[in-house]
This record gives structure tokens, C-alpha cells and sequence, in this order.
């Protein structure tokens, strides 16, 4: 029998139809917040992280962080004000979504999120139904205070669980236990958090299926509204070349760069295709929709953050290593801290050095394909089909391979979305359709 939880209509606030593929600025439906401070770094995190002292004690940076990321707020509204009107001008809509992100967040005491938040809702807009979302580390020292986390204005929190295995935990540094994942949920529903995310991670050296079977039994077994599942991903952003001085990434401490080193020797393409499959059919079971590559949730508890994302819909971002979009132009932040705060500490405060790229017709029509794709909702066969289209060849290709699969929309128009099969080699699909 079908899990009724299978049959919901889906959130309106979710449905704003196609990722637009032209290049046409617009204010934001989102904002995003980076908090880099994090007690200790995992050897496998890519993040914008500083750690040890900057996060705790007398030499912590987390006050002047703040006020650095008060007064970034605060030039970014100016400049929404100049380009679109303020926030009750009518001619730009309330964010529908904010996110702390880390780093880890939960280390701000929730009097500093809840006046975060009200400068946000003053010179940016607030909707009132918006979704607040924060993550946190589950350890007992790092998740916070949920019920104050709730009284300051966050509904949704974000918990790095990583693993419900211990032994796993430890070789990923992660400072937490599996109880603590337990005991951090139990707290956010006492608290009054109305929706639960847990992160998990596989393709983890060591980790067997069986292994990863468990954990996400385990998981489940918490009750959580929204499940993310990460292949363990170990890029070299220095070899990328995102570590420079504009760079949005931090470099790679030795440490770290020997531990991957020594992780990728271990992964298995077949063991990680395994546990994919195998969190697709335990999640699926359970009556969570794979709305997207990586991510499934309970009716209704779809991120709308990462959505607005997907979307395409233009969001701000502030912080080190922060990126934001306005439809046309994606921005980010550089990375590093000194700069930042050097930037926005001076009398008067200047915005922080970073970089920006311009988006062309051809170049946003793929990547509102590849992001169209990443989604259970798939893509709009209109929007890539024609004999003129450069992304049709591509898909054809991905049809006959079976990485692709027709269906009618809601509306009864055709789409296109990933098979399973698809999911797992979405990556050189993507490839050649940019």
C-alpha cells in the first residue's frame, strides 16, 4: 500500500515555478549568514572554518565578528535600498528564508541571533511565515540552548550528525557521539524547533553497508522531518585555486591534505553507488520524498533555503566565503577573516574584498538545467528541447543511456528528471551540458 505521506500536495511556498534562465536582476527571496567559528576543524571539511581559540575564550573573535557582520548587513541593505526600494517600498518581496551557516552556528548565544534577526526583518523584510534555519554540531557543548534558539525566531535546525556510528565519528574528528545526535533532537522538539535535519555522510573510508544501513536506521529512528545524505567529497581547493586572497576557500591545512590524501585511496565507487541505492530505498520506505540529489524530507519539510537555490531565485549572502546571487551576477565573499573584518571594522566600514562572475544567456540556460535536474520535479522538456537548443543533444544522449527519464508534470506538460542511475552519474551529465 502507498504511504499516505507519499500523496501530500506539495508547499506552496515552495512552488515558484521554472529556474529562470535568463540573466534578469532581481532583489533577493533569501538571505544567507556564515559563522566560521568552529571548536575544532574535521580533516575532511572544504567550509570557511576558523577554530580553537578565535571560537572560545579570552581570544575569541566571535564579538568583533559580529559586529562585522552587522555592519555588512547593513551596507548590503543600502544597496538593495538604491537598486530595488526598501523592504516596504512594494517592489521587493519579504525573504522567505534565512540560514545560518557554518561553521557552526550554535555557538552564538541566542540573544545574538535574535538581534540578528530583527536588523534583518528592519532593513530587509521578514516574512512571517518565514523559514529560520540554524545549523548546529549535536555535541553537548556546541548545539546550544533550542528552546532560547526558538524564542529568538529559528523553527528549523540543521544537526551534523555525519554518522551514527562512533568509531566512524572519531576517524571523521567529529567530537560528538551518537547519543548526542539523540539528545540534540530531543531537545530542538522539547524547545519548540518545528522542523529537524540531520546530515549524514557516506562513501566514508571504513564504512561498510552494513555500516551505513545502521546509520540510517538509526537516524530514522529519531523521528526527523528532513534527511541529508553526502557522498564524502575530498577536492583539493588549492589546486583549484580558490584559496588566494579573493579566494572563497581557506587553504588546506598539511594535516588535512594527509588525511584525504589517505581517504581517497580507500573509497569505493561501487560501495558508495551501493549506499546511495540504499538510502534511496530505506528513506523512500520510510515516507521521505528524494526531492533532490542529496536530500529528502517529511511533508512539508523541504528546505526552502536550498530550494530558492535550486531555483535559481536570487538570495544575499554575508560572511567570509558567502556567496550570493542577484540573477544575473553571482558574488562571493573572500574567505578570510582578517580581511573581513579589517574591511568592515574601519570608520567607515567598507564592504569586504571578494569577486563576482556575470552570467551570459548560454551559461545561465545550462545551469537552470543542471539545477532543474538536481530536483525530483526535474525540468520542463520545453525549457531544453528544439532544434536550436545546445543542451538538446546532451539530453538525448542522456535519455538513451537511461539517465534520464520522461514524465508528465503536474500540469500535465512533459518534464525530464534523473533515474537513480542518473543521480549516481549526474556529475558527467552535468559535465557536458555546460
Amino acid at each position: 500500500m502507498e504511504d499516505p505521506r507519499r500523496r501530500q500536495r506539495e508547499d506552496p511556498r515552495l512552488t515558484v515555478g521554472e529556474a529562470r534562465p535568463d540573466p534578469d536582476p532581481r532583489p533577493p527571496v533569501a538571505l544567507y549568514l556564515h559563522v566560521p567559528f568552529c571548536v575544532s576543524l574535521c580533516p575532511y571539511c572544504d567550509f570557511v572554518v576558523v577554530a580553537g581559540a578565535a571560537a572560545r575564550g579570552p581570544a575569541a573573535r566571535i564579538g568583533a565578528f559580529l559586529e562585522a557582520l552587522r555592519a555588512e548587513l547593513g551596507l548590503r541593505a543600502d544597496a538593495l535600498d538604491a537598486r530595488f526600494g526598501g523592504p516596504s517600498s512594494g517592489s521587493r518581496p519579504a525573504l522567505a528564508s534565512v540560514y545560518f551557516g557554518g561553521g557552526t552556528p550554535s555557538l552564538l548565544p541566542a540573544g545574538d541571533v535574535a538581534r540578528l534577526l530583527s536588523m534583518v526583518g528592519a532593513r530587509f523584510g521578514l516574512a512571517r511565515d518565514a523559514e529560520v534555519t540554524l545549523e548546529a554540531n549535536p555535541g553537548v557543548d556546541e548545539r546550544g540552548d533550542a528552546g532560547a534558539l526558538a524564542g529568538a525566531g529559528v523553527n528549523r535546525l540543521s544537526l551534523g550528525a555525519q554518522s551514527m556510528d562512533e568509531a566512524l565519528l572519531r576517524r571523521l574528528g567529529r567530537r560528538h557521539a551518537p547519543a548526542d545526535v539523540a539528545a540534540a533532537v530531543g531537545e530542538a522538539r522539547a524547545g519548540g524547533i518545528g522542523s529537524v535535519s540531520v546530515d549524514l555522510l557516506y562513501d566514508v573510508p571504513g564504512q561498510s553497508l552494513e555500516a551505513w544501513d545502521a546509520t540510517l536506521r538509526d537516524a530514522l529512528a529519531l523521528g526527523v522531518d528532513h534527511v541529508s545524505a553526502y557522498a564524502l567529497t575530498l577536492d583539493d581547493p588549492d589546486a583549484e585555486g580558490l584559496t588566494g586572497p579573493l579566494g572563497d576557500h581557506l587553504p588546506t591545512r598539511a594535516g588535512a591534505r594527509r588525511w584525504r590524501a589517505a581517504a581517497v585511496r580507500e573509497q569505493d565507487e561501487d560501495v558508495a553507488a551501493a549506499q546511495y541505492r540504499l538510502a534511496v530505498k530505506r528513506l523512500g520506505a520510510a515516507g521521505y520524498r528524494g526531492y533532490e540529489i542529496s536530500n529528502w524530507a517529511g511533508p512539508g519539510h523541504e528546505s526552502r533555503h536550498n530550494l530558492a537555490y535550486w531555483r535559481r531565485l536570487p538570495h544575499e549572502a554575508v560572511g567570509p566565503g558567502a556567496h550570493a546571487f542577484d540573477g544575473a551576477v553571482r558574488r562571493w565573499n573572500a574567505a578570510r577573516l582578517d580581511g573581513y573584518l579589517a574591511a568592515l571594522s574601519g570608520s567607515p566600514p567598507v564592504l569586504p574584498p571578494g569577486g563576482s562572475e556575470s552570467l551570459d544567456a548560454a551559461g545561465a540556460a545550462a545551469e537552470a538545467a543542471i539545477l532543474g535536474l538536481r530536483l525530483d520535479r526535474g525540468l520542463a522538456l520545453a525549457e531544453a528541447s528544439g532544434p536550436d537548443s545546445p543542451l538538446a543533444p546532451h539530453l538525448d544522449w542522456a535519455l538513451g543511456a537511461g539517465l534520464l527519464e520522461a514524465f508528465d508534470g503536474p500540469d500535465g506538460g512533459p518534464r525530464l528528471r534523473l533515474t537513480t542511475d542518473g543521480r549516481l552519474l549526474s556529475n558527467e551529465l552535468f559535465a557536458r551540458l555546460v
